[in-house]
């Protein structure tokens, strides 16, 4: 399919063994992973483009799954994800750097609590935690600020790429022969009468032999149009700044504070874009819009970090942004299959899904295929994909003597600032699955990102995804 049937006009197919609701990373994942086998897979997506939602707007970290409630759901495939993950990183080119991370402990009762996250480390499977004396701590993080009593180490923790995480699943499903449909929000679901689901879309009905609602933020509401009302998602709003790249030395792993029942808390973590994030906050929402940043957020952030790492603070942000997460009224993932209705909803997927992707993808085919879904693997499959790298630590294209000799396009800068080149530009806008606007750009190539914010370079840029649109 091309790129126009993917985001308008009639949908290209009318049924599918399989659909899949969300584009996000989760269902990305989950489509990628069914298409390997002998069936019609579609990926729904109510957006213009796949990770457009929850996905793109996180941390960014390849959790080790150290301090996820042992024995829960969320805790197993967090753990066996990231050990996908990284596996598929390297195969297709996903930026990855394994910084670690340093839980730091401010007072008594945080330094009291290490040696429990260490011991729950072990009960997750992870055993490289150590816990270190102050002088350690600094002797890793010298900026910090002054006060820190002790740490625990993260040897593994991780930093990613989400955007090219989600394109490369999605990209991949996409060369396997399943159909991505965008721009294609589901608005009802009925029986079909012969066991099918009948879906309604803006685009038109889909029928589909199962259903997987991989659906994020909206995945409450996909499951009531289910008959079901299991849990709630609450969207939780967390802002961030991002400093320049000049800011990246002081920071060269993830520096944690020591948990608490809303979450990580506010963190300090390298960028794979070379840059460091200051974040996020954790504010429940009712719109599952917003991600608009606000002046309290602000005001949060400056006091955290004030706290946590004064000379950050002397940097220049570069950009501030909001995300949101599906947080519900449950402390595991919401997976529940209805076999009866073939049926099976990923919910409560929080900040871990970019880590678990895959080992949830995995759990989907376990759990359809005792379902009663025929998984027969298909006898060859092409090759993964092999993504552009966009990540700071490994070589870019304008780096590259190899390639710009055998096209001086790769030479060529367009965003002066993220030494994003011609080459890459023309390249993102060929792909499998083109940017359908500047942001979706952004994602591929990291055009925009840099100090002026598009400033310099926004108009040529702009000039050439309308161009490549018209051919």
């Amino acid at each position: 399919m091309n790129a126009r049937q993917m985001r308008y006009g009639p949908l290209p197919v009318e049924r599918v063994d399989v659909a899949v609701i969300g584009g996000g990373v989760v269902g990305a994942a989950v489509a990628r992973a069914l298409a390997g086998y002998e069936l019609s897979v579609a990926l729904v997506e109510a957006r213009c483009d796949v990770g457009d939602g929850t996905s793109k707007a996180n941390t960014a970290i390849l959790h080790t799954g150290f301090d996820a409630t042992p024995g829960t759901l969320e805790s197993r495939l967090v753990r066996r994800g990231c050990e996908l993950l990284a596996e598929y990183a390297g195969a297709t080119g996903i930026p990855v750097e394994r910084t670690g991370a340093v839980l730091v402990a401010w007072t008594d009762e945080e330094l009291a609590a290490l040696p429990g996250l260490a011991a729950k480390a072990v009960k997750n499977g992870y055993e490289r935690c150590e816990i270190i004396g102050a002088e350690e701590v600094y002797r890793q993080v010298p900026a910090l600020a002054p006060g820190a009593l002790g740490g625990l180490t993260v040897p593994d923790e991780s930093i990613i790429c989400p955007w090219t995480t989600t394109l490369a699943f999605a990209t991949e499903a996409l060369s396997r022969g399943a159909y991505v449909l965008l721009n294609t929000r589901v608005e009802g679901a009925e029986s079909g009468g012969d066991g099918d689901t009948v879906l309604r879309t803006g685009r038109g009905t889909l029928r589909a032999g199962w259903v997987v609602n991989a659906a994020g933020l909206g995945s409450d509401v996909i499951d009531g149009l289910f008959g079901h009302r299991r849990f709630t998602v609450t969207p939780r709003r967390g802002e961030l700044f991002v400093f320049d790249k000049q800011a990246r030395p002081m920071v060269n792993r993830i520096v944690l504070p020591v948990p608490s029942s809303r979450g990580k808390g506010v963190l300090v973590s390298p960028t794979i874009y070379g840059n460091v994030m200051l974040g996020p906050t954790a504010e429940d929402r009712d719109d599952r819009t917003d991600t608009s940043t606000s002046e309290h957020g602000f005001d949060f952030l400056l006091e955290k970090g004030r706290k946590l790492m004064p000379a950050l603070l002397d940097e220049e942000v570069t950009a501030s942004y909001a995300g949101l997460r599906a947080a519900t009224e449950h402390g595991d993932y919401q997976v529940h299959l209805d076999t009866g209705q073939r049926y099976l909803v990923l919910g409560g997927i929080r900040s871990t899904g970019l880590t678990s992707a895959m080992a949830l993808a995995e759990h989907t085919l376990g759990l359809l295929g005792e379902a009663g879904l025929r998984l027969d693997a298909k006898a060859t499959l092409p090759d993964p994909p092999r993504m552009p790298n966009i990540g700071e630590a490994f070589p870019r294209p304008y780096q590259r003597a190899d390639l710009i000799a055998e096209d001086p396009a790769y030479g060529t800068a367009v965003c002066f600032c993220e030494r994003v080149t011609e080459g890459e530009i023309r390249d993102a806008l060929a792909s499998p699955i083109p940017p359908a606007d500047v942001d979706g750009l952004r994602r591929r190539t990291r055009a925009l990102m840099g100090r002026c914010q598009g400033f310099f370079c926004g108009a040529e840029v702009e000039k050439r995804l309308r161009a490549g649109e018209s051919q």
